[in-house]
């Protein structure tokens, strides 16, 4: 019986998630013992194998010839083998691309990926198969080691709204122009991934390295499809007519949610990490925004959101409180009066000097730099 394997002590270094990855490490060091590997084809490395070191290596949803599989696990590697009949990799080693959730579009978005894993999901989430239950939570965790990796350093800004914000309105186009203010201050723009203001704030991401009549001419385009209801292929064909006029846009990450399977993620956004657990992706979501979070008039989610990122600014759980900027005080004060319930639970505490609340979108900008010092 061969021991556990035991995680390395630089747990990403010891990560092969691609082909390139693996020549690299075999002609570097000669061995992939303790090495974890991530959803790889590895029937071209066939001779490799049999001739490697694998005691204490970690083989997930790789590809593999039986006689390659039969080697590894005799010399002290454990094997998850890939999974058939999934409509996603759980052991996936890389955040989602646009083009990779939206594969098929052509045939309509019935025929895509993400639409396969959404009716996937709404099959098995409550069947009581602890398998399924396993294979969701596997996936998960591979998106937030991915994300995880993706953002080590970046300074992480998060545009919180609701998803009803229609393409061509001005509240639209101010998301967007906001979006593209923060990506041109050097930040990452963080969404929650889906339609209406998240949309809007990947897109002014994606055109910030663009002269600014680019914006205007991708939202005159967008217009033609306000929204994703009634038909979600003809919304994200326009988004994609738009990457493909200006394909080299910037990048910005969007963090959706199959849970939400009916508001499909939007297609702005360079890197998506989209989970199957809601609450993992919230949280995920506004803990990695270091920077500070803008939020957009919105509705119960938008709110749930806000005081999601104000408890552990509050208790200071995840250290020093980061920005909190609330755009639109009538929504904030009247509508939905969560603003002064914030400011009350602020008082006294570090978190005061880190929240304000703005009237106009075009003041987020400025708010977050001062709140941020």
């Amino acid at each position: 019986m061969h021991p556990i394997p035991q995680p390395p002590t630089a747990s990403h270094d010891h990560e092969i998630e691609s082909l390139a990855e693996f020549d690299e490490v075999l002609a570097e060091h000669g061995t992939l013992a303790q090495y974890r590997l991530q959803a790889l084809d590895l029937t071209p490395r066939t001779e490799a194998l049999l001739n490697a070191d694998c005691e204490g290596a970690v083989f997930l949803g790789c590809l593999m010839t039986p006689e390659a599989a039969t080697h590894v696990r005799a010399t002290g590697a454990l094997v998850f083998p890939p999974v058939p009949n999934l409509p996603f990799n759980p052991y996936r080693g890389h955040t989602y691309t646009p083009q990779e959730l939206f594969a098929d579009l052509d045939r309509g978005y019935e025929a895509t990926p993400d639409a396969g894993t959404y009716a996937w999901f709404e099959r098995t989430k409550t069947d009581g198969d602890i398998f399924t239950s396993m294979l969701r939570s596997v996936h998960d965790d591979s998106v937030s080691d991915a994300l995880d990796e993706l953002l080590t350093g970046a300074q992480v800004v998060g545009i919180m709204g609701g998803h009803a914000m229609e393409r061509g309105t001005q509240a639209y186009e101010g998301a967007a122009r906001l979006g593209r203010a923060l990506a041109r201050d050097g930040l990452t723009v963080a969404t929650g991934g889906g339609p209406g203001a998240m949309e809007a704030a990947n897109l002014g991401a994606y055109a910030s390295p663009c002269d600014d009549e680019m914006l205007t001419e991708a939202l005159r385009i967008l217009a033609k499809a306000p929204s994703f209801r009634p038909s979600v292929t003809d919304w994200a064909r326009t988004a994609f007519d738009v990457r493909g006029r200006w394909p080299e846009g910037g990048t910005s990450v969007a963090i959706p949610t199959w849970f939400y399977g009916h508001e499909p993620p939007n297609a702005f956004a360079a890197h998506i990490a989209k989970y199957f657990a809601n609450a993992t992706r919230e949280d995920g979501l506004l803990a990695r925004c270091n920077a500070g979070v803008v939020f957009l008039p919105g509705a119960a989610g938008t709110v749930q959101e806000i005081f999601d990122n104000a408890t552990p600014n509050y208790y200071e759980s995840r250290g020093e409180p980061t920005p909190m900027v609330l755009v639109d005080r009538a929504h904030w004060t009247d509508r939905h009066p969560t603003w002064p319930l914030l400011r009350s639970l602020a008082k006294d505490r570090s978190m005061e000097s880190k929240i304000t609340l703005v009237d106009r979108i075009e003041d987020a900008p400025a708010a977050l730099k001062r709140l941020r010092g």
